[in-house]
């Protein structure tokens, strides 16, 4: 019996020894030998979660160090994932551009998370394939081209009534001073969104109704990390946080689902009777209606789910609305400050359309090179998001002289490309003038395909399709928001635009406030 126990014993033992080796040999083998970029010690099973674990929220003052240490390019471990992380501007237009196609795919969903994507049904999560070729090439053909944004131009001036009379309004309740500009960005933005992808110009109640849902979703998202390791378990041990998050996506369904049903209603009206006068200043064509007519060759020729159809459509008012706020308010917050680039940008304006024009107009805009260049500068001291969305290879690739594995998250360190000190001179500051006739920038493509010096809207083949339409926005808004008001720190107060936060892009960490006086009685 007692020999019985010993082998037993023996044998349990050395069946821990061999899984543990096993382990090691193959997570090693494939993640240390196997000529992954640098990165620190990793614990196998685990990762660099040893480390990591407390600081996802404040990961890049550790990358900076890493990159410090370590080089352009690094490698962090979350349990068996492995993410890739690149500061450089040459190996990042090395591999999304010389070699787009290999870096042009995304991570593998997680499978815990797939339902919060449609299994991948949208733009910016598809794999790099047909499905994403055709999604893309539709918002492109459909809704961002220049002859499809000009149809919403009415709606621009719509949205930017909206914005000045809820700056009038919240100056006149306290002293001159807006206390809620960021907020009125966002609704005044969600607001042209809403009308661009539903083709309708709904009520206030019906647009809040919509950006409720769409934020408690966002802003719960960010939880849902814990789902990636033994989802099985996960959702035992954080039960409360899945039902939540799964509750927050029912809402979302609930607000948009009768939308699609009404667009759809509609398109079945218009195909029998064709539309009405009531009709043309009701409805105008939007990305829904653009949608509902896709078909999927590669499974079975079918149309998009009501679930596919909230996921992508909240794709587009998310991606349209808090990226666009966000540089517009440090650009704003960046002109109060600076008032004498403030005083520049206003006689440029002046200087186009006059005293005594009431907007300004879209096709004015492309005669302010200086309004361009405060853009650009905007975006390049404080891109609304500091990296861009993952990408991954189907196969390993090499890059740098590293393996880069199949399925690796790999992530571009935007705000530090567009802050480098070997391209920008004192890249902290901002200033215009290095987009202007003899400036560091004057040449710069946005675009990155030449050479990259900065990239707000990533680079390459999964590019920001809606690039021009952002750049158009932003300077439409700036241009007239300035042409309306003359913008001033509120008394006593310093404008803080050196102090970042993390919410779903980098926002101003102490909220932006002005005291606006009216250019126009």
């Amino acid at each position: 019996m007692e020999m019985m126990l010993n082998w037993l014993l023996i044998s349990t033992t050395t069946l821990f020894i061999f899984i543990i080796s096993t382990i090691f040999f193959f997570f090693f083998k494939s993640h240390n030998s196997g000529g992954l970029p640098p990165g620190p010690t990793a614990i196998p099973i685990l990762g660099n979660l040893q480390w990591l674990w407390t600081s996802l929220r404040n990961i890049e003052p550790l990358l900076r160090d890493l990159h410090a240490r370590l080089g352009p390019i690094v490698t962090l471990r979350i349990g068996s994932n492995c993410a890739i992380f690149i500061s450089d501007r040459h190996l990042a237009h090395d591999a999304l551009v010389t070699n787009g196609a290999v870096f042009a795919d995304r991570p593998p969903a997680l499978p815990a998370l797939r339902v919060f994507n449609s299994n991948q049904h949208n733009i910016s999560s598809a794999s790099y394939g047909p499905l994403w070729r055709l999604l893309r090439r539709n918002l492109i053909s459909e809704i961002l081209h220049p002859s499809r944004v000009k149809l919403f131009s009415n709606g621009r001036q719509w949205v930017l009534n909206i914005l000045i009379s809820k700056i009038r309004a919240s100056a006149e309740a306290n002293n001159g001073i807006v206390l809620d500009f960021k907020e009125n960005l966002q609704f005044s933005m969600f607001c042209l969104l809403v009308l661009m992808c539903f083709g309708e110009k709904l009520d206030e109640k019906a647009i809040r109704d919509i950006e409720t849902a769409e934020r408690n979703w966002l802003l719960y998202s960010s939880k849902l990390t814990v789902f990636a390791f033994f989802p099985r378990i996960s959702k035992l041990i954080f039960r409360k946080r899945w039902n939540t998050a799964m509750d927050l996506l029912q809402k979302q369904k609930d607000i948009i689902i009768p939308l699609i049903r009404t667009r759809e209603k509609h398109k079945e009206k218009q195909n029998i009777q064709g539309r009405g006068d009531d009709e043309k200043e009701r409805f105008v064509y939007s990305y829904l209606d653009s949608l509902l007519d896709i078909k999927l060759p590669e499974e079975g020729n079918r149309k998009l789910t009501d679930d596919e159809l909230v996921t992508i459509c909240s794709e587009f008012l998310i991606a349209g609305t808090d990226t666009t706020a966000t540089a517009l308010e440090w650009i704003m917050a960046n002109l109060v400050k600076h008032p004498e680039i403030q005083t520049k940008l206003f006689d440029e304006i002046q200087g186009v359309v006059g005293s005594e024009a009431e907007e300004v107009k879209e096709e004015e805009l492309q005669r302010m090179p200086y309004l361009r260049a405060v853009i650009l500068e905007g975006l390049r001291r404080h891109p609304p998001g500091h990296f861009v969305v993952p990408h991954s290879v189907k196969e390993d690739a090499m890059l740098n002289g590293y393996v880069i594995p199949k399925g690796a998250s790999i992530n571009f360190m935007v705000a530090e490309i567009g802050r480098d000190e070997k391209v920008w001179k004192n890249p902290m500051e901002f200033r215009p003038e290095r987009f202007m006739e003899g400036g560091e920038g004057q040449r710069t493509d946005i675009t990155g395909n030449k050479k990259i010096m900065m990239m707000p809207f990533g680079v390459g083949r999964r590019i920001c399709p809606g690039l021009d339409l952002a750049m158009l926005h932003l300077g439409y808004f700036v241009a007239n928001l300035f042409k309306e008001f003359k913008w001033k720190a509120a008394d006593g107060e310093e404008i803080d635009v050196d102090q970042e936060k993390s919410e779903f892009t980098i926002v101003i960490k102490t909220a932006f406030r002005a005291k606006v006086i009216a250019r126009r009685i």
